[in-house]
């Protein structure tokens, strides 16, 4: 095989504690919209998969949810596992935090990865939010001696230039060996899951609090209409209980008037048509506890 034959491919983790901005890092390496984003810790709920490939070298992002220490219930315990098991049989570990904290969790996250069998690159992100650039140097230099990094990388998931950087830096250590995906394929997840994650995450963003944590989205039925000229998408918003429901119908149905409407014009966009969707929510008592209601629900493998 002669080296303008030769491929190179890998699979890289991208780890740190909820709220860094991995998700929104995900997305711009992609180049579109792969893991719904929210200013709220756990909104990543499982491994998301995107794929970047350029020319005859492909990267596979493992978007993880973020490693937390409260763990008082069966869903926070899967998240954990979830992000921890990205860690295994993996090409590059990826970990981010942020330039400006460093908690027990960021500490946690650390402790895991200490023994990876693979180069890890940490992420200092959110740089745009120091006051002068003279602040950058000493944080990583205070950051870098956490461990033997391979590389220590600056980092602004909101800046294309910055984001490129990384790209470029991950494509350089991937190891030879054929594409996983075809080249145009970004993501493994399958539409249905796409969708439920676009109410989900008008979800999370609209609502205070705790309610995000306790709520899950399923699609229960996707069709064209008679003539076919939309979509009809109905889905099920579940919650733990019937005060929770109330919440999200709203003073005359209003919150999931305005939830509907914002997933539908996400949902037309990623299946470039029209659709209609019937959204209802319905109680489940406890189901973020109940192992078999997690499993129906696609938390656990």
């Amino acid at each position: 095989m002669t080296e303008n034959n030769k491929t190179y491919s890998g699979f890289v983790a991208i780890v740190g504690r909820p709220n860094v901005g991995k998700s929104t890092l995900l997305n711009a390496l992609i180049g579109q919209k792969i893991s719904i984003t929210a200013n709220k810790p756990q909104t990543t709920r499982h491994k998301i998969i995107g794929v970047k490939t350029i020319a005859n070298k492909q990267a596979v992002f493992i978007d993880t949810p973020g490693m937390h220490l409260r763990q008082k219930k069966a869903i926070n315990k899967e998240m954990n596992r979830a992000a921890g098991s990205a860690l295994r049989d993996v090409d590059l570990v990826l970990f981010m935090v942020e330039a400006l904290t460093w908690t027990d969790e960021d500490q946690m996250v650390l402790d895991k990865i200490q023994h990876a069998e693979c180069p890890v690159f940490l992420l200092v992100n959110k740089i745009d939010m120091l006051k002068s650039r003279e602040e950058l140097l000493p944080i990583l230099q205070k950051l870098g001696t956490k461990m033997q990094f391979t590389e220590v990388i600056p980092c602004a998931a909101t800046d294309k230039k910055m984001v490129t950087d990384v790209e470029s830096e991950v494509f350089k250590v991937l190891p030879e060996g054929p594409l996983f995906y075809p080249a145009q394929q970004v993501t493994d997840q399958d539409i249905r899951f796409r969708l439920s994650e676009i109410i989900r995450e008008k979800l999370t963003r609209a609502l205070d609090a705790e309610l995000p944590y306790a709520l899950s989205v399923e699609i229960e039925q996707m069709k064209p209409n008679d003539d076919n000229t939309q979509q009809v998408i109905h889905a099920v918003i579940w919650v733990e209980r019937a005060s929770q429901k109330a919440i999200i119908i709203g003073k005359q149905g209003a919150m999931l008037k305005k939830i509907g409407k914002q997933a539908r014009l996400d949902m037309n966009h990623l299946l470039d048509t029209r659709v209609h969707l019937e959204l209802w929510v319905k109680v489940r008592d406890g189901w973020t506890d109940d192992t078999k209601a997690l499993r129906n629900l696609g938390y656990l493998e």
